[in-house]
């Protein structure tokens, strides 16, 4: 909504009571805040405007401007938090998750897509369509977006986390925002800007350069500073830590996958005698079962071999190429079987502890780890494809940077949408081999690299 400029009508400030209803109005909207809560967010006495603007699409809507910050914003008479807000009241809303590099396209005008959603272990948190959602990064609980859910979770899940999960309304980065937070230096134990300058720079968190006499202005800032790395947001108040009892991080689980196949329309006429159609998915067994049974039903199976199935026109057209058409008329049940699930589409279902199914077509990408040469001749470790697993690489790479005593990167990974990729210094397969498949519990099958790893006295 606020992707492109908007156009202001009017900035007035606002009158006492259309202070007390905004009060009002928003202890209705979100019913979790406590009366303090409210009178903090809404203050008696503090500077409050009401800004009534245009959005590039021409919506009308009403923001309220405390302190220089916008707090919240009216739309279509619905009260909506600012991302401002949500930082002070982190809890306020339920809180989705997704990737760093998602920011700059949901900045940009996008809604949030499911396949860019990260599932915690604790599990999706439960909405129902057209809830007000808010939406955090990995690694940051601190919200950046807001957003209405376009389904609910359950039907999130049974999507198998495709297609429009959120319709962004406001997000960090936005021309909302530049209405934004400013640092009050009156409240500080500095008073004045150049002293607070004079001592930023004396720490060299920022360099400021006098660009004319009494005029300073800021040229370059350390973001890497220990004083800006480790600024972390304040911890939630009693009231948020009770809303949140129940969704706090757990340990982590590994999932239980399993191979499925889907339907192909090629192959419905076999399958819709046993109640399945085109997209139905199907564990093997269930595959066997209903192949087996049609046989046995239709009176195919061969009178002077039980091992042979002749073929009826179903089956040919479904199983035999255009060239064994006229010449294979019967095949041998684990032919007839192979055949069946070659035609068939693979799919998977990942299922985390206490969370409901996720399938999705396609064959399940395994954790891949890989060595790459870097300048002077250097080895790296790379692994990817930890999402699909459930795993944050934001994680997994601080693990591993404690664990190896080796700097680690974490980049986005060539040719995948929204995935990221870990990069170790060194050849570190043994200590990612023991962190996969001994801490995490991921079954050797879904990881492929670990044959990489230094061999005894060899150097890394």
């Amino acid at each position: 909504m606020f992707a492109k400029v908007f156009r202001v009508k009017s900035n007035t400030a606002i009158k006492g009571s259309d202070r007390r209803k905004l009060r009002a109005d928003v202890a209705a909207a979100f019913p979790t805040l406590g009366t303090d809560q409210v009178s903090e967010l809404v203050p008696g006495k503090e500077e409050l405007n009401i800004v009534k603007l245009y959005a590039h699409r021409g919506e009308a809507v009403t923001v309220y401007v405390s302190g220089g910050n916008p707090i919240l914003f009216e739309l279509e008479k619905n009260l909506y938090p600012t991302v401002y807000t949500l930082w002070s009241y982190p809890d306020l809303l339920p809180t989705f998750t997704t990737w760093p590099l998602v920011l700059e396209k949901l900045a940009g005008g996008a809604d949030l897509m499911l396949p860019g959603l990260v599932v915690p272990p604790a599990g999706l948190p439960q909405v129902q369509k057209g809830d007000l959602c808010a939406i955090a990064l990995v690694g940051n609980r601190a919200p950046v977006a807001i957003g209405v859910a376009a389904m609910s979770t359950a039907e999130m899940l049974t999507s198998g986390l495709k297609g429009r999960g959120f319709s962004v309304l406001h997000t960090y980065q936005d021309h909302l925002c530049p209405e934004g937070r400013q640092l009050d230096i009156k409240k500080s134990s500095y008073k004045k800007l150049s002293k607070f300058l004079q001592q930023m720079q004396q720490e060299q968190i920022i360099q400021v350069k006098e660009l004319s006499k009494g005029v300073e202005s800021i040229v370059a800032v350390d973001w890497k500073h220990p004083r800006i790395t480790s600024f972390v947001m304040p911890e939630p108040s009693p009231t948020s830590q009770t809303i949140q009892e129940g969704s706090r991080e757990q340990p982590y689980h590994p999932p239980d996958i399993k191979s499925l196949y889907c339907v192909p329309a090629s192959m419905t006429l076999l399958f819709q005698e046993s109640g399945h159609k085109k997209g139905s998915m199907l564990e093997g067994s269930e595959v066997r079962t209903i192949v087996i049974d049609y046989a046995k039903k239709n009176d195919l199976v061969d009178a002077d071999n039980k091992n042979l199935v002749k073929l009826d026109p179903i089956l040919c057209d479904c199983l035999l190429e255009k060239s064994e058409q006229h010449t294979v008329m019967k095949l041998p049940w684990d032919s007839l079987l192979t055949r069946c699930l070659e035609k068939l589409q693979p799919a998977y279902q990942v299922t985390f502890p206490g969370q409901e199914p996720i399938v999705k077509k396609g064959k399940i990408y395994p954790i891949d780890i890989t060595l790459a040469q870097r300048a002077s001749n250097k080895k790296v470790t790379v692994v990817r494809n930890l999402e699909t697993y459930g795993l944050d690489p934001c994680s997994v790479a601080a693990i591993l940077q404690q664990r190896c005593q080796a700097s680690t990167t974490i980049t986005p990974a060539p040719g995948a949408k929204d995935s990221l990729q870990v990069q170790i210094q060194g050849n570190q397969v043994h200590h990612l081999s023991w962190l996969l498949l001994e801490e995490y519990q991921i079954p050797r099958k879904y990881i492929q690299g670990l044959e990489k790893a230094p061999k005894p006295g060899k150097k890394k």
